[in-house]
Order: structure tokens, then sequence, then C-alpha cells
């Protein structure tokens, strides 16, 4: 598998896991999920699985149903074994689903084809893009319900999603077709259970918009995890198709969690719902409120037009807001005071409105600068930073306060 999150780097192949750590029936579960056909077998004891389409003829595997018998161990290893070593592509998802346990999200796009052939590469391109951006929109309501994250929780949300993995993307789909999975534990499961809910929601207002034009669905969908992140993923995801779906699998080994269906109906959209979710996801941005808060950072960037006056300061937000950096417009006294905590290696606090124009990357209204204390540590980090920099801020100063 490959680790699409952060980074495209490619990724060791599967490993295999020893045959003690191994539930048969999860096996058999993962085998059947991904298109094994079981042909016979000693009924009770074990069963003959091949695998899908053109390999069908090749590898078969011997898969104990239960370990109530002495060669179940060693059937379960040969069969890991040979798992391992097969060319079916299906055969990297099932070991990737034993060794990490996962819930499994696919995605699919229905390209036409073109004259000269879908590109699959740029397919595939845009397939990824969309499925990361529609993890990330989760990944955001999962920690808490907005119709506008901008870059709010996003340092955490992405840093969610490095442990999930995607699996081969299959020669044979065109680009058309892209499966995660995302491991059950810590926020994987969270992140697959608002993602569910949420689409269930987007279909809901979809269906609600085309049949009256209101967009009142649209404004509740917002409870169950509907954002504008998710609307752009959705519109990115069926832009230029005939149509996509989103399908969700449960880790067989975890199950269901409560108050879900075992086998989750996919959902599925269409380029008549992308007026609705254009409409959507511009209100939400607009009707997002701006959020008071007192934010403590340092200052990484000073800029102003002449030696006196207001000038603009950018912090690397250290506690206050869910943010990584704010931008904000000071008055000349508090800007005098920014500049001198910088020097000294100190960061500032400030009040004021994180406003949702721009993202959230903005603070408006700004008062009550005021340098805060800091341990050694970070004051000689900032310190080093000043030093580094400091052509750039005496410049930045205007040549003096």
């Amino acid at each position: 598998m490959d680790r699409p999150w952060p980074q495209d780097a490619a990724a060791p192949p599967a490993s295999v896991p020893h045959p003690d750590e191994v539930d048969p029936a999860v096996l058999g579960a993962l085998l059947a999920r991904h298109g094994w056909r079981r042909r016979g077998g000693a009924p009770g004891r074990y069963a003959r699985w091949t695998p899908p389409g053109r390999l069908a003829g090749g590898t078969s595997l011997l898969v104990p149903e239960s370990r109530d018998f002495p060669d179940s161990a060693d059937l379960l290893g040969e069969a890991l074994i040979a798992l391992s070593r097969s060319a079916a592509p299906s055969a990297r998802e099932v070991l990737t689903g034993l060794t990490v346990p996962s819930d499994e999200i696919r995605w699919r796009r229905e390209v036409p084809e073109s004259r000269g052939g879908t590109s699959a590469w740029t397919a595939q391109e845009r397939l990824r893009a969309a499925a990361r951006d529609t993890l990330v929109a989760a990944a955001l309501a999962a920690r808490g319900r907005a119709g506008y994250y901008g870059a709010r929780h996003r340092r955490a949300a992405e840093a969610s999603l490095e442990r999930v993995l995607t699996g081969p993307p299959g020669a044979e789909s065109g680009g058309r077709e892209l499966t995660v999975f995302m491991p059950v534990e810590e926020d994987g499961r969270a992140t697959a259970v608002t993602l569910l809910r949420a689409l269930y929601a987007l279909r809901d207002a979809a269906d609600y918009h085309r049949t009256t034009g209101g967009m009142e669905a649209y404004d509740a969908a917002v409870a169950a995890g509907v954002c504008r992140e998710l609307t752009e993923a959705v519109i990115a995801l069926v832009q230029g198709t005939e149509g996509a779906r989103v399908a969700l699998e449960w880790s067989p080994g975890a199950g269901p969690p409560p108050g879900f269906a075992a086998r989750p109906d996919p959902v599925e959209f269409s380029p008549g719902d992308l007026p609705g979710l254009r409409e959507a996801g511009a209100r939400y941005v607009r009707d997002e409120p701006s959020v008071p808060v007192s934010v403590t950072g340092a200052v990484v960037r000073l800029r102003r037009t002449g030696p006196g006056g207001p000038g603009t300061v950018r912090l690397r937000v250290l506690s206050g807001a869910d943010v990584a950096q704010v931008r904000i417009t000071l008055d000349e006294e508090d800007y005098r005071i920014a500049g001198h905590a910088h020097l000294v290696g100190l960061p500032i606090r400030v009040r004021g409105r994180l406003e949702s124009r721009g993202g959230f990357r903005r603070l408006s209204g700004a008062t009550g600068v005021t340098p805060v204390e800091v341990d050694e540590a970070e004051r000689d980090r900032l310190v080093k930073s000043l030093q580094e920099n400091l052509d750039f801020f005496e410049e930045a100063c205007g040549g003096g306060p």
C-alpha cells in the first residue's frame, strides 16, 4: 500500500501477519469482500478460495473456518504466504486489512472514455485529490461542527490522516476507482463514522433541493458534519463525470459501530447535484460567524510602509486559536510593542475576532497587545529565529518603531 497523505512516498509491500494473529473468519470475510470466490472445501473445516477475474485459474487458498483442528495454523500460514505471492491486486488489499484493522472506503467516478482513450494517470490524480479532500472534511467535522472551517483544525485533521493507506490503483480501472484503508484505532473510526453520516445528510439535502429548490436541508445538514469543505470535495469528485459514488465497509474484526448497518448503502452523486452543492458551499462561507479569541503567538513577520504609523504583523499561533498563523493590523503603539517583543524573543498575546473571510487567517479589532513570558528553551528558539532574519526585521520595521 502507499501512503498518499501527507506525501506520496512509495510504501513497502504489505507485510504478512503471523498466523497466530489472524482470525480465520476475518480472513474469509475479507476474501469475499474483495471478490474471491469460494469453490468448495471440506464443510465445517476449510474452504477453497480463488481470486477474481482472469487470475481465477491460478492461485487458490485453503482457509480453515476455525482454529478447532490441528492443521489450522499450518493452513493459515500457507494461505498467507500464497496471498503475499499472488499477482491479484486484491491480495494486497486483503493482507492490509489483516495487518492494519481498517474500515475500507471506496470511491468510483464514472468517467466516459475519450476518443484517444482516457488518461488513467490524470483521472487517478483527480480522484486521489477529491478523496483526500473528502477525508480532510470528515476529519474536520469529527472535531466539531461548522459550516466552514477554513484554516481552523486543519493541522490536526491532516495529521490524523497520516496512517491512512491506499490500495493499488489497478490498471483496469482506468483511474476510476480508489480504495482507502482507514485504521479503526485512534481517530480513524470517528472520521469514517462522521464521513458516512455527513454523506447521507448531504445526499438527502441534495434531493430536497432538487425537489423543492429550498436550502433548509443543507442548513440542517451541518449538524451531521456537512460543511463547505465537503461540498467542495464532492464537487471535485463529480465534476467531469457521469456520476460518482462513495461506499464504506466496516473492518470485519471491529464490526460496525453502534447504530449503523453492517453493510452501509453506498452514496451516489450526479452532475445534477452540482448547482445545489455550489450554492450550499457559498452559503456556508457567508453564514459562518467570526470567532472572538485571545491568541498567543510568536511574531514571524512585520510590515509597514514607513518609519511610523500602523503596520501588519503575522503570528505563528501558539495557543488560543486552531489555526497555524494569523495576520493582524496594529496601530503604531501596538506595532511597536510587537516589534520589541520579537526583538527580545517573546511572543505576544492579543484579543480580537478571527474572521471567516480569508479562511479564518485574519484577526480583526485587535486590542490588548502584551508580551508573554515563556520558558528559556522557547525564548532561545525565538531569538535564534530573529537573528537568522535580522535584516528582514530591520527593513520591515521601516528603520525604527
